[in-house]
């Protein structure tokens, strides 16, 4: 994948809008939901585009319905309306039949911070992963959302992906040729490891650059597929590590930091596992992400004292 310095949004549905150039077969739908990229997919492409206006559940069935006719169907809406709204029909008409149905959910973590909890992007991930068929995946730039556009269009099993807006800051993975792996390590460190995705991986390179002051080498993972999770590649990224800190926006209760705890209870007793994200609560609070994230706990200063604690424990 060449690098791309555009909206991490854009990236995917140019990508798919390529995909779908070539093929008749891929029918996009949405609720009542646009971004900037999509316009020439429907202006170009209208017998493959189809808006279902804000009837998500519906719009999940029809997909099904699609898709069992051969269409290789993406919806698309905000992360509550897309998943917590439509579980149900997720669960039977998808993936109980286990179709190749692809999952678009824009606002992952507090991207929508001002909306309030009706848009928050906070519990998506314990929800989704709890069935069994389905694919979860994170991109954290443009470049990773762009290849999971690709795994998503070949996949015959339903995808879920959890999309960011705005422009995110590459990261150089050259040495990553086909995003198969679903892990990929952006700062080597011997210290501990910092396991994050999604618009936090950005947050944890820095956090890992801070600890430089304290001389702490922090090692950074990239999660970008949380499910089905490369449980043997994580174990040997974190082979040296004794203390894994998870950065998440999302509910503590089971994201990432779950996630990896299961794998480590079962594999690792030896290592200490602190799980920083958002407390188990409803939050009411509006205003800007960072003040969000300051208020949580998930600003660089606040993740840096936090680790800074676990060291002096």
């Amino acid at each position: 994948m060449k690098a791309l310095n555009k909206d991490i949004r854009d990236a995917f549905f140019d990508q798919l809008y390529s995909i779908a150039q070539q093929d008749k077969n891929v029918i996009f739908l949405t609720a009542d939901m646009g971004a900037f990229s999509l316009a020439k997919f429907k202006k170009d492409l209208p017998s493959q585009f189809i808006n279902m206006a804000v009837a998500e559940q519906n719009m999940v069935s029809i997909a099904a319905g699609l898709s069992l006719v051969d269409k290789n169907v993406f919806i698309y809406s905000i992360i509550p309306f897309t998943t917590l709204r439509c579980y149900e029909q997720i669960k039977i008409d998808i993936c109980a039949m286990n179709l190749g149905v692809s999952i678009i959910g824009i606002g992952a973590g507090l991207s929508y911070a001002s909306d309030g909890p009706t848009h928050h992007g906070t519990s998506d991930i314990a929800l989704m992963r709890l069935l069994p068929e389905i694919t979860i995946l994170n991109p954290s730039n443009a470049v990773t959302a762009q290849a999971c556009a690709q795994i998503a269009y070949k996949s015959t099993s339903p995808v879920y992906i959890r999309l960011e807006k705005g422009v995110l800051p590459l990261i150089d993975r050259q040495k990553e040729k086909d995003f198969s792996s679903g892990i990929f390590k952006v700062r080597e460190g011997s210290d501990l490891t910092i396991i994050s995705g999604g618009i936090m991986l950005q947050e944890a390179v820095k956090v890992a650059d801070e600890l430089k002051s304290h001389s702490i080498k922090a090692a950074v993972l990239d999660l970008y597929r949380i499910k089905p999770l490369n449980i043997e590649l994580l174990l040997n990224l974190i082979d040296k590590s004794k203390i894994v800190v998870t950065l998440e926006e999302n509910i503590i209760q089971g994201g990432i930091g779950t996630v990896i705890s299961e794998v480590l209870a079962e594999a690792r007793g030896d290592v200490f596992l602190k799980r920083i994200a958002i407390p188990d609560q409803h939050c009411f609070e509006t205003g800007s992400r960072e003040y969000m994230r300051s208020l949580y706990g998930l600003d660089v200063d606040s993740v840096v004292s936090t680790i800074l604690d676990v060291f002096s424990q």
